[in-house]
């Protein structure tokens, strides 16, 4: 525990480089940023602490400024699942209480660093801080209540889509450019992406298997390396074989040539 807090103390020689990379807060100038960072308030996180949430969320914005978080909830079997791995940037607001039965969590993945920030204090920032702020981040709560809804929905039954919208959701958040695609640098084991995906690791093993002999990924040591050119060409083959589209038959002569010339 006392090896964990120190290499968590170190991240803060670097939270105000942490923030300059974060396009979230591009709409900040450097002098800004700083004041940002010194108004923060800053707390740390160990593997499995949590949850960052239980702050006023309506009236405050939380920054994971090193580390991965993840948001975990209820499945139909009352067992906690991981739904989510969030990269440095912004804390997505957790659903409200209307979706309580899920039991929604933020926590720590690995050891983390957060800082926490009351909206108004942004206008000590800059002019009109606070509702560029709001505006911005709660743009960025959108995609994550996209990924939320759609794990718990139930929309997607296709094992094939759910895994390759999973990977290709980890490279947009993760990714590193790498020859073959891109690197995902954090170790992810086939539990946690079974659990990300919803599925047993026993089928998640086998998928990424037929993955890896497709070269949709590949694996360097404990890493993946996805091919998202190919990942999402073959996905979309994937929703299109399964929902193929009848186009109309053309009812007269001009009917068919307007067709012909689109």
């Amino acid at each position: 525990m006392v090896q964990r807090m120190e290499r968590i103390k170190r991240f803060g020689v670097t939270d105000l480089q942490r923030l300059r990379r974060l396009n979230i807060l591009s709409w900040l100038t450097p002098p800004e940023l700083k004041v940002l960072c010194d108004s923060l308030e800053k707390r740390n996180y160990v593997r499995g602490e949590g949850a960052f949430h239980e702050a006023a969320q309506a009236n405050e914005a939380q920054v994971l400024l090193a580390g991965i978080a993840r948001i975990t909830c209820l499945n139909a079997d009352n067992q906690r699942v991981t739904i989510a791995l969030i990269a440095p940037g912004l804390i997505p607001e957790l659903p409200p209480q209307a979706m309580s039965r899920f039991d929604f969590r933020c926590e720590a993945y690995n050891d983390c660093r957060v800082g926490t920030l009351n909206w108004n204090g942004f206008d000590r920032i800059t002019p009109n801080g606070a509702q560029t702020a709001f505006r911005e981040f709660h743009q960025n709560d959108l995609k994550h209540w996209y990924r939320l809804m759609r794990h718990t929905s139930g929309l997607l039954s296709d094992l094939h889509e759910r895994i390759a919208l999973t990977m290709l959701d980890l490279c947009e958040d993760f990714g590193i450019e790498d020859s073959r695609g891109k690197l995902l640098p954090v170790p992810i084991s086939h539990r946690e992406i079974a659990s990300l995906v919803g599925a047993t690791r026993t089928r998640i093993t086998e998928h990424l298997s037929q993955m890896e002999r497709e070269q949709l990924l590949f694996r360097q040591g404990r890493q993946f390396i996805v091919n998202t050119t190919e990942l999402s060409n073959s996905l979309a083959a994937h929703t299109a074989e399964r929902f193929p589209i009848s186009w109309p038959r053309a009812s007269n002569t001009t009917d068919q040539a307007a067709l012909g010339a689109v």
